[in-house]
């Protein structure tokens, strides 16, 4: 008999920044939103262990959607006549037209990388609609990743893109797991991976927000991989440093895709970074 999973795909059109788009959005679970980011140029199929979890799916609706031009979901109308470039605010738009479209109500936000990222400047700005973030690989600052090859005619780019992002991962983790990340980040789009890195490396700098973040109102754990040198783990202590009352746990033996490179050894971590936002009864 075939072996189905409980995660269950479909499409959303909405409109972000005056522009109609068609959204892809996968999920499983039922509780309290779970509502995960995927890293830049990749899409949510980073997130399907979690998803596939039960210690994770019987307390959390978890929630993943693929950016637009990632993944499976469109780009928005006459996409050809404008070089992609996503900025802090297009990002911001794009997720909070996803999480009010699909009516969450004080989600907690889950991100990795750029996602991980993004998720400071949202709960800097919407702390009081949140339960709280858990940042993946998160910095509030991180220059230099931006580069001309990443998209560049003489060069193919999902191959690039991949084994660019591929040493990111731990020497420790599967080589199947390290394998299944670069074959996602080798159907990106061309440029995308590049657009995305833009904003990470480009335009975000979060280091005056973060201050705002009272954690009595927005809750706050942050997870970094020992073996990531795109975002190390001294730039995560630095986002927590800043952020009173914020948890930080280093991750053993982990790289700068936990979610998908070592589920394994990612899971307690993440169970208790979710404790310390939704605390389980006693």
């Amino acid at each position: 008999m075939p072996e189905f999973e409980p995660i269950t795909g479909r499409y959303i059109t909405i409109d972000i920044a005056g522009e109609r788009h068609r959204i892809f959005i996968e999920e499983a679970g039922r509780g309290l939103p779970l509502f995960c980011l995927h890293t830049a140029g990749n899409d949510s199929r980073q997130f399907r262990h979690m998803m596939n979890d039960d210690a994770i799916t019987g307390r959390f609706r978890v929630i993943a959607f693929d950016m637009p031009y990632h993944g499976r979901s469109t780009p928005p109308d006459r996409w050809w006549l404008k070089k992609f470039r996503l900025t802090t605010e297009s990002y911001i738009a794009i997720i909070r037209a996803v999480w009010r479209a699909l009516g969450l109500e004080r989600p907690t936000l889950l991100g990795c990388s750029m996602g991980g990222a993004i998720v400071l400047k949202l709960a800097a700005r919407y702390q009081d609609e949140l339960a709280g973030i858990v940042g993946l690989e998160c910095s509030a600052y991180a220059p230099g990743r931006y580069n001309d090859f990443l998209h560049h005619p003489a060069i193919h780019g999902g191959e690039l893109c991949a084994s660019y992002t591929y040493g990111l991962n731990s020497p420790y983790s599967p080589e199947v797991n390290r394998r299944e990340n670069w074959w996602y980040y080798a159907q990106s789009g061309p440029g995308v991976y590049q657009g995305d890195v833009y904003f990470y490396s480009v335009d975000w700098d979060a280091r005056e927000d973060i201050k705002q973040i009272d954690t009595a109102r927005c809750k706050v754990a942050l997870l970094t991989g020992e073996y990531d040198y795109s975002c190390t783990p001294a730039m995560t202590e630095a986002v927590a440093a800043a952020i009173p009352g914020s948890r930080y746990r280093l991750m053993k033996g982990m790289g700068h895709f936990p979610m998908i490179e070592n589920y394994p050894g990612f899971q307690p971590y993440l169970l208790d970074a979710l404790d310390h936002i939704a605390p389980q009864p006693k």
